[in-house]
Order: structure tokens, then sequence, then C-alpha cells
């Protein structure tokens, strides 16, 4: 018998995890000041794909309007970059 069938197996794999769709903040600059930035507004114009289980916002990026982002998740840095220009930063559940 092989090798590799004759050693055990690591590990599992959990169904249950959650795939978010992630989205940087400097995907969102091409928003107008004071927006509400929803994730079907950004599915509808194609900024995201698929939304799978939810939206993550990322911090990578600044932005320069305040705008009003709804998702499932920011991250601590996406926040204080939100809030610092003067946007909100509202979390929804799934």
């Amino acid at each position: 018998m092989p090798l590799h069938r004759r050693l055990p197996k690591r590990g599992f794999t959990n169904i249950f995890k959650k795939h978010y769709a992630v989205l940087n903040l400097r995907d969102l600059a091409d928003f107008d000041a004071k927006e509400k930035v929803t994730p079907e507004l950004l599915v509808d114009r194609r900024v995201v794909r698929d939304l799978q289980d939810g939206l993550k916002i990322l911090g990578d990026g600044d932005l320069k309007a305040p705008l009003h982002v709804v998702a499932h998740h920011f991250s601590e840095s996406a926040r204080e970059k939100i809030l610092k220009a003067g946007g909100k930063a509202e979390v929804i559940s799934a």
C-alpha cells in the first residue's frame, strides 16, 4: 500500500466557514460625497461581483470624501479612516 494511504489525514475542512467579499477603501474613492454605499449598490455598479456571505471593508487606501458605508464587517483601520474623513461606518447583520 502506498505511503500516502498509510499515513493519517491531518486537519479538517470547516463546512460552516463564512466567505466574505473583500473591498478596500481605495475602491470607494469613486463615490460622491455624502453618498450611502450599500452592498447592493456595489453589486449594481459592479464593484463587487458576488457578495457571498457578506461584505468586509479593509483599510488599504484613503478616503477624501465623507461616505456613509454600510457593510457586514469593517477592519479597525477602515473604520478609523472612514470616521476621520467625516463619514459613517454602519454594521449590518447577515
